[in-house]
């Protein structure tokens, strides 16, 4: 699809992304690039971080990427520093590897737990933590006039009321969210960084979505999604992009949800056609009831 924003909006930009080889975070990591900056990808499987890295430059945009697991803090540190050493500098982070499955409660093993929240809120924030000294205004590699970074955390919606088979994932983003506020609320004041969030919904063509059930989403979706269609990883990138630019400069500490309403939906308790009916009734008595009488007594 043809992008809103202009190519170069971008332009100068260093980019950092964890999970960036792949998924969302790989098409995030090529909007990006085609919008001018320079990307950075980390990811666990090298032969994948390699394969994104030789797609992104073969499109002609400036990329490099490193093997690395956000759980291990020396990993952390190693790709943030080795991005500066490529780069000489760093803008935006965007944390965007995850871990998921589909598991009952009581089937979950409190490693199973550990995992996931291990990679998704442990994760996250050990890479703001390693990333500070660079985002902040000031910080090496930035000129005195700039202002501080951005740091982008990819969450979700399950837990804005709750999701079946999802209470690692659920309690992992709630999580993220919380670290996105405080970190927009305390670096935002002291060192003049953004921090945002973008929470998907269910985005087609993306592994999750191959492992989540999608046959069943896209079978309810009538019932169940306000805009009766599955998301494009596009979406997501794009919300990223606004986020990324200077029309977002003075958004701050705010997850947008990208989700085309899906986290409001609830299953009609009545087919459209009995309200109708329903309400012809009530107003017909309504209309015949004596003046002064309480609606109570019709």
């Amino acid at each position: 699809m043809e992008s809103p924003f202009k190519p170069e909006i971008l332009k100068g930009k260093v980019v950092l992304l964890t999970g960036g080889a792949s998924g969302i975070g790989f098409e995030i990591s090529t909007q990006f690039g085609k919008h001018g900056a320079s990307i950075a990808v980390m990811g666990r499987r090298k032969a994948v971080v390699d394969s994104a890295v030789s797609s992104l430059q073969s499109l002609g945009i400036p990329a490099v990427g490193f093997a690395g697991d956000v759980r291990k803090h020396e990993d952390a540190k190693r790709v943030v520093e080795s991005t500066i050493e490529h780069f000489g500098k760093l803008d935006i982070l965007v944390n965007a590897a995850a871990g998921n499955f589909l598991v009952s409660p009581e089937d979950l093993s409190p490693k199973g737990f550990k995992t996931v929240m291990d990679i998704d809120s442990v994760g996250t924030f050990t890479m703001c933590h390693e990333a500070i000294k660079y985002l902040k205004k000031g910080g090496p590699g930035r000129s005195p006039d700039d202002s501080g970074g951005l740091i982008l955390n990819i969450s979700a919606t399950l837990h804005y009321t709750a999701t079946f088979y999802q209470i690692h994932v659920a309690a992992a983003k709630a999580a993220v969210d919380a670290i996105t506020r405080n970190l927009a609320l305390e670096w935002g004041t002291d060192y003049d960084i953004r921090v945002n969030g973008i929470a998907p919904g269910p985005i087609g063509d993306t592994t999750g979505m191959r492992k989540l059930g999608p046959d069943e989403i896209k079978s309810n979706r009538q019932e169940t999604m306000p805009l009766y269609k599955l998301g494009e990883k596009w979406d997501v990138a794009v919300a990223a992009l606004y986020l990324a630019s200077s029309a977002g400069k003075y958004v701050n500490g705010m997850t947008i949800a990208v989700d085309g309403g899906l986290w409001l939906s609830r299953p009609r308790h009545l087919p459209k056609e009995d309200v109708r009916k329903l309400s012809r009734v009530v107003e017909k008595c309504a209309r015949a009831a004596p003046v002064g009488v309480p609606s109570s007594k019709l």
